[in-house]
């Protein structure tokens, strides 16, 4: 189903570089960002295509809406990763935020979310696909570098897929490592990188990452998406395969990601 977009565009930015993306390219189609930033890291990149950034807490539910209904935002997208630690702190969270976290009988990433969803539908925000403003980034299905993968890693590929799956299902997580046909780690709260350290460490060598989309994702947040830090984690432990769901996942900086894996020995595919 299409959507009308607003000229004037919502962003509500976590860290890394995908946010910048979105701003980016939705600038250079003649779309005006204000931000919300969530993180440090990437402020400085934001502004370049933003119109306004204001730098906020993830817990500071009422400032966020309040800055939203001020710059008469109608549409929002979140995009970027805000680490679920701040759930175990509740740091600055302000009452209403509190208030909301009580209603969810678990803190999984769908159930959040979606209140927050809820709450901003009440204040006539709509929060849209992540993928509206950057789906040139979506990756079909294929090995996208030099190296192939050998018949063991598809074995490992198809086992890792598969229970990446299930664990989606149950909104865990949506990495796995594995090596042999063994599970060496499933993402939990720490996140993909942290989540291939371990496993990689586990399996010494030549471990498999698989990294999929939930069995009923929802494109409003949560998108899996991997870059060139995934890479560098899985040659800095060892691993030496990445797979992803094709078509449903995010590669930020495709070309780097890619040479970086034909330069390092790693297999990288989408499947």
């Amino acid at each position: 189903m299409s959507i009308m977009l607003e000229h004037k565009q919502g962003l509500i930015a976590g860290d890394g570089s995908l946010p910048v993306r979105m701003a980016q390219y939705a600038k250079e189609n003649g779309f005006e960002v204000v931000c919300i930033s969530l993180a440090n890291d990437n402020v400085k990149q934001l502004k370049k295509y933003c119109s306004k950034v204001y730098s906020c807490h993830p817990g500071e539910v009422n400032r966020i809406e309040k800055i939203l209904m001020e710059e008469e935002i109608k549409q929002a997208t979140f995009l970027g990763k805000v680490h679920k630690r701040v759930l175990l702190q509740l740091h600055k969270f302000d009452k209403r935020a509190i208030e909301i976290l009580k209603t969810v009988q678990r803190l999984n990433d769908d159930e959040v979310m979606l209140l927050i969803v809820k709450e901003f539908e009440k204040s006539g925000i709509t929060v849209l696909d992540q993928t509206i403003f950057i789906k040139n980034l979506m990756v079909p299905s294929g090995v996208l570098g030099k190296h192939k993968p050998t018949e063991e890693q598809m074995e490992d590929v198809n086992y890792g897929f598969w229970l990446a799956k299930e664990m989606g299902k149950v909104d865990v997580g949506q990495s796995v490592v594995i090596k042999d046909k063994m599970v060496m780690a499933v993402e939990a709260i720490e996140g993909t990188d942290a989540c291939i350290r371990r496993g990689a460490k586990l399996a010494k060598k030549n471990a498999v990452v698989v990294k999929v989309s939930k069995p009923a994702q929802d494109k409003r947040f949560d998108i899996p998406a991997v870059g060139l830090r995934t890479l560098k984690t899985m040659k800095k432990h060892g691993a030496d395969l990445l797979a992803i769901e094709a078509n449903e996942t995010i590669i930020v900086e495709q070309e780097k990601v890619v040479k970086f894996a034909d330069d390092n020995n790693i297999v990288i595919m989408a499947v």
